[in-house]
């Protein structure tokens, strides 16, 4: 008679899923060098995307289209991160440092989730993008500081979580796991 093994979610077993979603975050630092990165990353996507729909529109003036414009790279940032954290659980900028997007069970993130997520994570701009607006700042120089303040406030909200994880991924019932001593399925 031959012995079972225990159930497989995602290639791992249900055990690994849930080591791995009661496993501790990976530092603050390494999480935002992350984000960075996806910047870097993300600043090719929206000039890439950018630039063909200027092309495909005819768009000869910056302000011509502009909604139209702002609507496709908001639908390509969108498509960019649901398919990456619903593909594996990592970005481009994720899989360099070594982090992995997972349900807060552990398991793979669903689209519903990821999508969550998404949504929850415009909380880094959002907040000093209005109020930078309330208060009629908008030369670009004037947004740096509220958008570089508020990233940083947020950012150590995080060591409120008892997790360390940020508010959007409890929101979103995911969360991010240090990815460097993960064993890949064979």
């Amino acid at each position: 008679m031959t012995q079972s093994s225990p159930p497989k979610q995602g290639g791992l077993s249900a055990a690994t899923c849930a080591e791995r979603a009661q496993g501790p975050a990976p530092t603050l630092i390494r999480r935002l060098a992350a984000f960075i990165y996806e910047g870097v990353v993300l600043f090719g996507v929206v000039m890439t995307v950018g630039a063909i729909y200027s092309i495909s529109t005819h768009q000869t003036h910056g302000l011509h289209g502009r909604n139209g414009m702002q609507a496709t790279i908001f639908l390509a940032l969108a498509l960019y991160f649901l398919w990456f954290w619903t593909h594996g659980g990592q970005t481009l900028a994720m899989r360099s440092w070594q982090l992995r997007l997972v349900s807060s069970n552990g398991q793979p993130v669903s689209l519903k989730q990821a999508l969550i997520r998404f949504m929850w994570s415009w909380i880094w701009f959002i907040p000093s993008l209005a109020t930078a607006w309330l208060a009629g700042w908008h030369q670009s120089k004037l947004l740096y500081g509220p958008l570089i303040g508020w990233a940083i406030v947020y950012a150590l909200l995080s060591m409120l979580h008892p997790k360390k994880q940020f508010w959007h991924d409890e929101f979103s019932g995911t969360r991010l796991i240090d990815n460097r001593n993960d064993v890949q399925p064979s």
